[in-house]
Formats: C-alpha cells, sequence, structure tokens
C-alpha cells in the first residue's frame, strides 16, 4: 500500500483550482510525453499529506477546444508525474429537470458520441482492449462526491454522461434524442478521457458542475458560452473547497484498486513481439508492464 497522488483535470473556469488554499509546496513545471504536448504546465503541490497534480484540459488561458485537447499527452504527464487516481472537474448540461443548474453530478456512464479523437494509446507495436463496461472507479467518484457535499454543493451521485464532439452545443433534435437513450448530462470532454485513464491503469471519476438545461426545453432559447462561465465562476470556490475536503477524507494509505493492473487483462500482443519504439512510448502508461518485460530479457540474456 501507499499514498494517494490525485491528478486533477480542470475544465472551463476551473484554471484557478491550482491556486486554492490549503495547497502547499506548491511548483509549477513543464512534462514532456510521447504522445506531443500536454494542454498545460503541470502544477503539483500537497493537500494535508496528500499530493496533487493539476492540469487546465483547455489549456492555459482556454486555447484548446473540446476537439484539440491532447488528452492521450494530458493522461500521459499525469501518470510521469507519479499519480495514482485522476478526477476531472468540468462543466456538462443537464438533460433531466431535476438536475438543476448550481448541482454537482458524479456520473458513473457514459455514451461516447465523439469523432476523430485519438482513443487510444495503443494500436502501433503493442495491441490492448482494455474492459469498459464500469468506467468509473467507485471509490474514488464516491469520495469526491463526499467532498463536493462537503463543500456546500447539492450533489447527485450516478448518471449517464454522453459525451459529444462540440464545439457547437446540440441542436433540441440531439438534445431530446439524448433524453430518450436515458441520458442525464452531456459534455464534450469525459470522453476519451476515461478510456485513456484506464488504459494508463488509473482509477477515473468525473465531477460535473450542472451550468444549463441543454436544449431539450422548447420554453428557453440554447446554451450559451458566456452562461455557462457564469455558473462554473460562481460555482468555482466549491470546486476548489470540494478537494480540500478530498484531502481531508482519504485514509492515510491507499488500498490497492483493480484499475491497478487493468491492462493485465487487456494486452494482446505477447511481449515478445513488443517493438522497441512502442515499448518506449509507453514507457509511463505502460511502465510497470515495460519494466516487467525488460527485466525478463535480461534475466534470460545472463541465463
Amino acid at each position: 500500500m501507499a499514498g494517494w497522488h490525485i491528478g486533477v483535470i480542470g475544465g472551463s473556469g476551473l484554471y484557478e483550482l491550482d491556486e486554492l488554499d490549503g495547497l502547499e509546496e506548491a511548483q509549477q513545471i513543464a512534462v514532456g510525453s510521447a504522445f506531443g504536448e500536454p494542454s498545460s504546465r503541470v502544477t503539483l503541490g500537497r493537500i494535508g499529506q496528500v499530493r496533487f497534480s493539476f492540469i487546465a484540459r483547455h489549456g492555459e488561458g482556454h486555447k484548446y477546444s473540446p476537439s484539440h485537447v491532447n488528452y492521450r499527452a494530458n493522461i500521459d504527464a499525469l501518470k510521469r508525474c507519479g499519480v495514482t487516481d485522476v478526477l476531472a472537474i468540468s462543466a456538462i448540461g443537464s438533460l433531466k429537470e431535476e438536475l438543476k443548474p448550481g448541482m454537482f453530478v458524479a456520473a458513473d456512464q457514459f455514451i461516447d458520441r465523439t469523432v476523430g479523437r485519438e482513443r487510444s494509446f495503443f494500436g502501433q507495436g503493442i495491441v490492448a482492449h482494455v474492459a469498459m463496461a464500469d468506467p468509473v472507479c467507485p471509490r474514488l467518484a464516491g469520495f469526491a462526491a463526499d467532498a463536493a457535499k462537503k463543500a456546500g454543493a447539492k450533489v447527485h451521485r450516478g448518471g449517464t454522461y454522453v459525451a459529444i464532439e462540440g464545439p457547437q452545443f446540440s441542436t433540441r433534435a440531439e438534445s431530446l434524442l439524448y433524453r430518450a437513450w436515458g441520458a442525464d448530462v452531456i459534455g464534450m470532454t469525459a470522453m476519451p478521457e476515461a478510456r485513456l485513464a484506464r488504459e494508463a491503469e488509473l482509477p477515473y471519476a468525473v465531477l460535473g458542475m450542472v451550468t444549463d438545461y441543454d436544449a431539450w426545453r422548447d420554453t428557453e432559447g440554447g446554451v450559451e458560452a458566456s452562461q455557462i462561465l457564469a455558473v462554473m465562476k460562481a460555482n468555482a470556490e466549491t470546486a476548489r473547497k470540494s478537494l480540500v475536503e478530498l484531502a481531508k477524507a482519504l485514509p492515510e494509505e491507499r488500498e490497492a484498486s483493480p484499475i491497478d493492473t487493468a491492462l493485465d487483462a487487456a494486452l494482446v500482443t505477447p511481449r515478445s513481439a513488443w517493438t522497441p519504439q512502442a515499448a518506449a512510448r509507453l514507457d509511463a502508461v505502460a511502465g510497470r508492464l515495460v519494466r516487467e518485460g525488460f527485466a525478463r530479457r535480461l534475466r534470460a540474456s545472463n541465463a
């Protein structure tokens, strides 16, 4: 067992999370990635005994649209920083009347409607198929929901998040379709983020801040970006307090999670067939297995 190191990926209006009260030993570093440039520098710090690493998903100054975020580089960079778990905080729209703007939703399922984004670390030299039936870590989601409630938020636990490509918001017809599918909230960033976190053996949870009712209400106009940013700004302090409460609530020791070894049952390319280039590219994401493979080859060569 070891301690917790939470990677936080902050969305619209939440870049100041890296300046939250109680963050000690804070420093910003540039982290290189084999998959390109991460969205921002990583802010490292500690709240109590819990380490945190923070990335601004859309970059400093919100320069990347959801379609242009380098999700692979962000997850790879957090893995290189040694994070054990990833908590995503982002803006979401509501597809249910009872999920009101200002509420927090800890979604536990996803419908992926994104297109054209890099969805996997694997496929060139090493192939893996990770299980995604339950894409959210229930332990981390539970801690995050409890923390948000203690911070003063109204929290809904569970729900299906439909991830759309964007950057435009939904048409009314699309919004009504997603409601008919049984989706609860809508956003643009949790996919492929959750997929990549699973491939990197990082338990993932998303804490969404409801900013609007999407476009399904025919008595209202469509969603406006200014409206979303205003709600996010109003709730940013609660989000910051949620991280402080999360640090207080986490057990001193982190029990192992099944997600920590998700690749054991996912890799289909035998180690003997791994290309050196692919292994080097995955030195962080699959570092545990890359190191094991190197140790085996070293033992074989010395036998």
